[in-house]
């Protein structure tokens, strides 16, 4: 990871972005989906994980978030640790994936490519954390997460789409426990 994008503060709240190699729709199924929401409730759980604001999309994940107990670093590096091996189990076992022999392919060359990994690779490495300095910057990125599924055009408003903190802040309950900015 470049030294630009570090977890400078773990005091501090953070937006990241992290997608799928090559950039592979997986999220289109809610059992994919389903897995990341049940991986973060577990981080939020036992490893002192904060969510203020999330969004799945179909290639690629936003968070706003802090901790109170582990560091950041480590509690995504756990997170897309565990949910990658998860997910591609769920897709070798999925008879229903018609794109299974493809992604699967896919995830082993981008494997192949990156010495860090023995077998596949199902994230890519970089997150780009950007520190969240203050309420200004915040709401914009927590509008811009949430503004996602309408932008693709998967909802006409925010806090209809089940895989975000849009509904929490519409006054609903969630996926997952978000701690209201």
């Amino acid at each position: 990871m470049s030294r630009n994008y570090k977890f400078r503060n773990q005091e501090s709240l953070y937006f990241i972005s992290f997608a799928t190699v090559y950039w592979i729709d997986v999220f289109v199924r809610s059992e994919y989906k389903d897995i990341l929401v049940e991986s973060i409730n577990y981080c939020i759980e036992n490893k002192g994980l904060i969510i203020y604001g999330w969004v799945i999309m179909p290639s690629h994940v936003h968070l706003i978030f802090g901790t109170n107990q582990e560091p950041m670093q480590n509690i995504v590096r756990d997170l897309k640790k565990y949910t990658s091996k998860a997910i591609v189990q769920t897709i070798r076992e999925n008879p229903e994936e018609s794109r299974r022999e493809w992604m699967l392919w896919m995830f082993e060359c981008a494997g192949k490519k990156n010495g860090n990994n023995t077998n596949f690779q199902f994230w890519q490495q970089n997150n780009k954390p950007i520190e969240l300095s203050d309420t200004k910057i915040i709401n914009q990125k927590l509008n811009y997460l949430h503004n996602n599924p309408v932008k693709e055009g998967f909802v006409v408003e925010s806090h209809h789409y089940k895989y975000s903190s849009a509904i929490d802040y519409a006054d609903g309950n969630g996926l997952i426990k978000v701690v209201l900015v």
